[in-house]
């Protein structure tokens, strides 16, 4: 039976830890950085090193002409091959399974989209917590353009994100869209000049870090969960998680820093 751990991301997928964060660099510029199941291997492995608590974020970046341009076709193909296409269907699970992992990380998740992010590679975008974009960047779903269904959840996640009209427009036509007739309907939170994109990136990151990370997983826990439910019960879930971080290092760390007029000292607890 096939399983992730055959498969060695080498250097398809570069892990570095900087600056409190996770930074996570698909690395097959010549295929535009389209995801192979030793990808796939290397981002899991990457993001689970988020749950160390000196950790504040994670940067998911292509390097090249783009971010990703989707999953590797030429596997795609050599993987749907014969009556009983297994191999396929075991890459969509592993790549469901990546997905979920990027989309329910601890820490916040930025994505750098530098060039293409299309198909499985907008999917990724659509697991991160915030998108900084390139001025040259283009994102799209492009699965039609192939006869192609989304196997990583631009179907499910896309609609959420944008409306149902936005994300059917993306889902029919497989266009590629500018990154600055994205940030309007919040699928990319800032576009900036391509030479500006590792800095911008880098202060986001700063800015991230000075933050207390139980705060910020906490908050990123009940976004997540009050999409999925009704407001009242929403609010609920937030009042509840309120009277647990009463009790909390930092909650009390912070207020005592601002009556003492400094800057807090968080410690993630």
């Amino acid at each position: 039976m096939t399983t992730l751990e055959q498969f060695k991301p080498e250097q398809s997928v570069l892990i570095e830890v900087r600056a409190d964060a996770i930074w996570i660099t698909l690395n097959r510029p010549a295929a535009l950085n389209a995801i192979t199941p030793d990808m796939v291997a290397g981002i899991t492995a990457a993001l689970m090193q988020a749950d160390d608590p000196a950790i504040k974020a994670v940067v998911l970046m292509g390097t090249g002409r783009a971010f990703c341009a989707g999953a590797d076709l030429k596997y795609v193909n050599s993987a749907t091959q014969g009556d009983a296409p297994a191999a396929a269907t075991w890459f969509l699970d592993t790549v469901l399974d990546m997905m979920a992992r990027l989309e329910s990380c601890p820490r916040p998740v930025i994505a750098a989209v530098n060039g293409l992010a299309l198909a499985g590679g907008l999917e990724l975008v659509l697991c991160c917590d915030l998108v900084i974009a390139a001025r040259s960047a283009k994102l799209g779903d492009a699965h039609a353009n192939f006869g192609l269904l989304p196997g990583g959840g631009s179907s499910v996640r896309l609609p959420r994100k944008i409306g149902p009209t936005r994300a059917k427009y993306l889902l029919f036509t497989g266009d590629f869209v500018p990154a600055d007739d994205l940030v309007a309907c919040g699928l990319v939170n800032e576009v900036v000049d391509d030479a500006e994109l590792r800095a911008a990136v880098e202060r986001l990151v700063a800015k991230l870090g000075s933050k207390s990370s139980l705060v910020l997983r906490r908050m990123k826990a009940l976004v997540a969960d009050g999409l999925e439910q009704p407001k009242e019960v929403a609010l609920r879930l937030e009042l509840l998680a309120s009277e647990v971080h009463v009790h909390s290092h930092d909650m009390k760390e912070g207020l005592a820093a601002f009556e003492e007029k400094r800057k807090p000292s968080f410690i993630g607890r």
